[in-house]
């Protein structure tokens, strides 16, 4: 067995794992990826380098060993397992990134690039680069809907729309074995993998219904309670237990289901990953010089009182605003008075928003409604929204969709009632809530992310259309006319570096 290696000397490391101790381990380069069964123990504190600073994953309760967890083993014909689309030294989540280093390693042999979902289709040569392109260039898995879709009773549901293909660069949606000419049709999307911690915040509801679409929120049918509807950028699935399934059947090739024991187990390791940039390459320690960041704040934080209702959004970094601290350089003081400005913008700065499905429809605020990133992006620590449910910001929906040529294109036509800002023709890259719902008027409607990690996951949107945080804040400037300042994308850039 190979021995895996930590920056804290091979003897001091070996000790504080096995006591507990909350003493860091920091990754080398070839211990990043976590393989299928490799059965190492996973520390109570890792750190790991990106290119903004050090993420650090935190597992309360921990070390753990992971020879014979089920969020670890390989289970199924492909040899995955959970942790291989949701790594450790990516928040959680997968970056394009370390799919290519590990296509240079092993090529199309690596689980990851299994052809169900880690291939543009799996009826492509499984060999060649080019097959794979979407997760290597990307970072996006397949994700194959039913059509027409299903409730969460697995009944048909009659859409009020119909959907055609303008065009499908991967062939999977023209396919007859996979597509929707095929007995069993499907719609093929591409989509980014979800990152896999600080669920006690993703878990949290603010309302008891769903505000976006004035529904009451779906019951999960295994408890009878109301579900967050924050897990899938679809909201297909309602809890963490139906998630699992989801993806043991979806994703990792499963023959049999999962064991309630299994699911127990992984959703107790879940539930107590915790994972947040700790260090940045200009400003030290996030956590310092009056600041609260950082992984362990989330752990010791109650989402309780949940941003626009209790502690303002990124407020932990009010403290940097005029930093008078002698022992920190000039550029390390300039940076932490930029996350500041950054955090300030973020809550105060108003623009217009416009033609965006839930916010501006259906729930009356107007069109346009004037506010601020904050409006959304509410939640105190995470940045995610307090009201569960879903928005179309315009990432995937055509005219306000950046070109993606690598994607397959739809045309949705509503049956009856026109989309209320696009009318009765939409043209997307990823219908999202909508193959859940069926509903026109959800066509674009996508769950927002935790912001928490983002250096270690790019790249970012659900389609990954957007390979920098730079380009993030991009995006909204030219989608809503906000008009930044070179200073103030610097300051946003730098507030989300941050996180």
């Amino acid at each position: 067995m190979k021995l895996r290696r930590f920056r804290l000397g091979g003897a001091v490391a070996a000790l504080l794992i096995a006591c507990g101790s909350v003493g860091v381990a920091t990754a080398e380069e070839d211990d990043r990826w976590w393989a299928p069964g490799e059965g190492r123990v996973f520390p109570a504190t890792l750190d790991y380098p990106n290119e903004h600073g050090t993420l650090r994953v935190l597992l309360e309760g921990g070390p753990m060993e992971t020879r014979g967890h089920p969020f670890f083993e390989p289970i199924g014909p492909y040899g995955r397992a959970c942790v291989t689309c949701h790594q450790p030294a990516d928040a959680m989540s997968l970056s394009a990134k370390s799919a290519q280093i590990q296509w240079e390693r092993l090529g199309h042999k690596d689980p990851l690039f299994a052809p169900f979902d880690g291939s543009n289709c799996p009826d492509l040569p499984q060999e060649e680069r080019e097959s794979h392109s979407l997760l290597l260039d990307h970072g996006l898995i397949r994700i194959a809907r039913p059509w027409p879709p299903r409730d969460f009773d697995g009944n048909p549901i009659k859409p009020d729309f119909d959907i055609s293909v303008v065009r499908d660069p991967t062939g999977c949606n023209l396919s007859k074995e996979w597509g929707l000419p095929s007995p069993d049709p499907h719609i093929s999307v591409y989509r980014r993998s979800r990152p896999v911690a600080n669920f006690k915040y993703i878990l949290a509801m603010g309302f008891n219904f769903d505000p976006k679409a004035g529904l009451p929120l779906p019951l999960d049918p295994e408890t009878g309670e109301p579900a967050s509807h924050n897990l899938m950028a679809d909201g297909r699935v309602l809890s963490l237990a139906s998630q699992m399934r989801d993806a043991a059947s979806a994703h990792l090739g499963f023959l049999e289901e999962l064991t309630p024991e299994d699911i127990d187990r992984i959703i107790d390791f879940e539930k107590r990953v915790f994972t947040a940039q700790q260090k940045n390459r200009f400003g030290g320690d996030v956590n310092a010089g009056g600041a609260e960041g950082g992984p362990l704040k989330l752990a010791e934080s109650e989402p309780g009182r949940l941003g626009s209702q209790g502690i303002p959004v990124w407020s932990e970094f009010d403290a940097w605003a005029n930093s008078d601290d002698p022992d920190i350089s000039p550029e390390e003081r300039a940076w932490r008075e930029s996350v500041a400005r950054g955090a300030r913008n973020f809550r105060e700065r108003m623009f217009l928003i416009s033609d965006s499905a839930g916010i501006t429809t259906p729930i009356g605020f107007g069109n346009p409604v004037r506010d601020r990133c904050a409006f959304c992006h509410n939640m105190s620590q995470m940045g995610m929204d307090v009201a569960p449910g879903q928005v179309d910001l315009g990432t995937t929906n055509l005219p306000f969709a950046d070109p993606q040529p690598h994607l397959p294109l739809f045309k949705i036509t509503c049956k009856a009632e026109p989309h209320p800002h696009y009318g009765r023709e939409i043209y997307t890259y990823d219908p999202g809530y909508a193959l859940t719902t069926g509903r026109c008027a959800d066509v674009g409607r996508i769950t927002l992310q935790s912001l928490r990690g983002l250096s270690a996951r790019a790249p970012y949107f659900s389609n990954g259309s957007a390979k920098t945080l730079r380009e993030v804040i991009e995006f909204y400037d030219r989608r809503y006319n906000i008009g930044y300042t070179e200073q103030e994308i610097e300051d946003l850039v730098n507030l989300m570096e941050a996180l």
